[in-house]
C-alpha cells in the first residue's frame, strides 16, 4: 500500500483519518416513495456519534437510496490494516426485510461466502424486527464480523464458509490467511484501480452478474495534500 498520505472523503462519519478519497459509480432500482423516506432519514441519522461506526465510510448510491456502498478499515485483530469495501442492498419494501450485505474485497471469513461475498447477518438478527433494527446496526455488526470475540463465538451452522470456520483448530493458519487477505486488499492495485476486481470478484461474477468497480480511491498530489492541511489548519505529518 501506498504511504502517501491521501485526502479523506467528505461524507458523513466517524472513520479515522485514512489516506483515501472515495469515488462513487453503481448503480440500482430505484426505491418506493415510503422506502426512500426510510432510508433517507437513516442516512441522515448516521451524523449521530454513536450510529456510524469508527473506520467506517458509507454513502448512498448516485443512482439509487436501495444500494450503499461502503468501505471498513480494519485496526485491529487477525484482520489488521485491511481495506474491505461492501454493498448493502436494501428491497423496495424496507424496512420489512432485512438489507442484504456482500463485500466486493476478496475476505477469508467464516460469515462470508466466498461464492458470492454475501455475509450472513443471521448471527445477529434473527429475525429482523422492522423498526427496531436499523443501519447502523447493520454497520455495527459488520465491524464486529471481525473482532475476535465474534469469531471466537461464531456458530459453524451460520458459517457461509466452512474452511475459515476451522480455524478454531489452526488458529495460526488461519491468522495466516487472513493477514494474507488484508494485505492485498490495502494493496495499491486494490485501492487505486478503478477497473480493479479481486479474485473473489472474478468468481462472483459468473454467479451473480458482473460488477463494476463501485468504490475506488486514488492518489493525492504531495501540493494538494499541503493545500488541505492548511485549510484544515493542520501541521505537516
Amino acid at each position: 500500500m501506498s504511504s502517501k498520505p491521501l485526502s479523506k472523503p467528505s461524507v458523513p462519519s466517524n472513520a479515522q483519518s485514512s489516506s483515501k478519497v472515495i469515488t462513487s459509480v453503481s448503480t440500482a432500482p430505484e426505491p418506493s416513495f415510503l422506502a426512500q423516506a426510510e432510508l433517507s432519514m437513516e442516512y441522515a441519522s448516521l451524523q449521530n456519534k454513536d450510529h456510524l461506526p469508527l473506520g467506517m465510510v458509507v454513502l448512498p448510491s448516485p443512482k439509487s437510496m436501495l444500494l450503499w456502498e461502503g468501505v471498513l478499515f480494519v485496526h485491529q485483530g487477525y484482520y489488521a490494516d485491511a481495506v474491505l469495501k461492501f454493498h448493502i442492498t436494501f428491497t423496495e419494501d424496507y424496512p420489512n426485510q432485512m438489507p442484504t450485505v456482500k463485500f466486493l474485497t476478496d475476505i477469508f471469513h467464516p460469515l462470508v461466502s466466498q461464492e458470492d461475498g454475501i455475509l450472513n447477518m443471521i448471527p445477529r438478527f434473527s429475525p429482523w424486527r422492522p423498526k427496531q433494527d436499523h443501519v447502523f446496526d447493520v454497520l455495527h455488526f459488520i465491524k464486529l464480523a471481525f473482532k475476535k470475540q465474534m469469531l471466537d463465538n461464531v456458530k459453524e451452522s451460520d458459517c457461509l464458509n466452512k474452511e475459515a470456520y476451522k480455524y478454531r483448530e489452526a488458529t495460526a493458519s488461519f491468522a495466516g490467511l487472513a493477514t494474507q487477505a488484508a494485505s492485498l486488499s490495502n494493496s495499491g492495485p486494490a485501492l487505486f484501480d478503478s477497473s480493479n476486481h479481486t479474485q473473489a470478484n472474478s468468481a462472483k461474477n459468473s454467479k451473480s452478474g458482473p460488477q463494476t468497480s463501485d468504490v475506488f480511491f486514488h492518489e493525492v498530489k504531495e501540493e494538494e495534500i499541503v493545500a488541505m492541511q492548511d485549510r484544515l489548519g493542520l501541521k505537516a505529518w
